[in-house]
């Protein structure tokens, strides 16, 4: 039986309020469209991943799905969205009418001519090398000079089969080596490679892209593979639909948008450097605004200095600080989550600082039936801030499945977060929030903590 988990929002859409134009009606499978309209509702069908869908602190965020709502909202459509499990299953959705669009990158091949139909912007990406920049001299420039290097690769994937058929092609002598465990995926070898543990790895370009946001030393430029055409695609009987979204990508204003999802995705710094090599606990202070963090830490019974290395690791104490995905002030508050806490200037340090403090203090009410120890829920309670609470109760769920400890974050529960960055958990059924980018917030819960460790130790309470 297919498993499709229709998400439970719209995009909201101010122009969304209904123009009469007829939903496209009920048709058997192959059937043609009786006219050119678009459905009252734009059904899309997307995938988890980290460039087309994912939520994040409670938000809805991806290229794809950012770039399928600015189509609905021009289209002044109201558009609801329905998460497969795989392309196969999207597919299916679409040949019986379940959905209009697959928003998600179907590779235009042969293998999908026959039941797809392609449409609006065509994303060409080759497999690439990933490298590190330290040493100018020693950057690979052509993959003949792979023969003799170990490259690293997830066990099973494209991104190994091409690396052994390069192998042959080179006459041999290149150590391909494959990776296999639950919770190391591509993004997780591409940390290796920046923090120097592992030589090089091979990912798409864009996942390259989106993983150079992150770091700042990584090289991507050498292709290994030949190019790889991709594109949303439609029923081809929508062709209706299919033209409409093709003449809306060449207009000025989409146009303009999908450049800044593109940089926003793939080209803005996300993560930089150590939390606290930068500060100078000498003077007796942590930042200037410690009153502030004295005077609201006691009202979720923290420690102030924890609720200091919080607010560094979020923003540099940078009370203007934006993120990628929208969220600002110094606290990092999501504008969504902001309105809800009554956050009227996000970049006010206090009122930052404040619906900062209300948000935590939910999340442990949140938590306090799931993990009964304080100290040990206060992690739990920094990892939901950073990645959201429904993805923390999908890695309980996760880690109780397969024998970890559900009220322990290191080595447990930690662990099953990062294993929800690799379909193979993500798509469980006991997971009910997909894609998360584990690592990310596993380290986010321990920067705070190495944080805290030193700033208690150099400053009086």
């Amino acid at each position: 039986m297919m498993k499709t988990t229709l998400v439970s929002f719209l995009c909201v859409l101010a122009s969304a309020l209904a123009a009469a134009c007829g939903g496209a009606p009920g048709r058997a499978d192959g059937d043609p469209e009786p006219e050119c309209r678009l459905p009252d509702t734009l059904r899309v069908g997307t995938l988890y991943s980290p460039t087309s869908f994912f939520i994040y602190r409670g938000d809805s965020l991806g290229y794809d799905y950012d770039l399928a709502c600015r189509f609905a909202e021009d289209s002044r459509r109201p558009v609801s969205f329905t998460v497969g499990r795989s392309l196969g299953e999207l597919v299916e959705l679409a040949r019986s009418g379940r959905i209009d669009l697959i928003a998600y990158e179907v590779p235009v091949t042969a293998e999908y001519a026959e039941h797809l139909l392609p449409c609006g912007y065509e994303n060409v990406t080759t497999q690439v090398l990933i490298q590190r920049t330290d040493n100018p001299d020693s950057l690979i420039t052509d993959v003949t000079q792979l023969v003799g290097r170990d490259v690293y690769v997830e066990a099973g994937s494209k991104y190994y089969y091409r690396m052994l058929n390069l192998n042959a092609e080179l006459g041999g002598g290149v150590n391909v080596i494959p990776v296999a465990s639950d919770t190391i995926v591509t993004e997780d070898l591409i940390d290796m490679v920046s923090a120097g543990g592992l030589p090089l790895t091979v990912a798409d370009s864009d996942v390259a892209a989106l993983n150079g946001t992150y770091y700042a030393n990584l090289d991507f430029t050498v292709g290994v593979s030949l190019e790889q055409r991709a594109a949303w695609a439609v029923d081809p009987s929508r062709r209706c639909l299919a033209d409409s979204i093709d003449s809306w990508m060449t207009q000025a204003e989409p146009v303009k948008a999908q450049k800044e999802l593109l940089k926003r995705y793939f080209q803005l710094a996300k993560i930089a450097g150590n939390p606290y090599t930068n500060i100078d606990f000498t003077d007796g202070t942590i930042s200037k605004y410690d009153n502030i963090f004295r005077r609201y830490a006691g009202h979720i019974g923290w420690d102030w200095r924890m609720l200091a290395a919080q607010a560094y690791t979020e923003s540099r104490f940078n009370p203007r600080a934006r993120s990628f995905a929208g969220a600002r002030g110094l606290m990092q508050i999501m504008p969504r989550t902001g309105r809800a806490y009554g956050l009227r200037n996000a970049n006010d340090p206090e009122q930052s600082v404040r619906a900062a403090v209300s948000l935590l203090a939910d999340l442990d009410r949140l938590l306090e039936p799931k993990v009964s120890d304080p100290t040990e829920r206060l992690k739990f309670v920094l990892a939901a801030y950073n990645g959201g609470i429904g993805h923390v109760f999908d890695a309980i769920r996760l880690a109780e499945k397969h024998g970890l400890d559900p009220q322990l974050w290191d080595g447990n529960v930690a662990e099953a977060a990062l294993m929800l960055a690799n379909p193979v958990y993500y798509n469980d059924n006991v997971v009910k929030y997909g894609y998360l980018r584990g690592r990310e917030t596993t380290d986010y819960v321990d920067r705070i903590l190495r944080f805290y460790d030193v700033g208690k130790t150099a400053i009086p309470v």
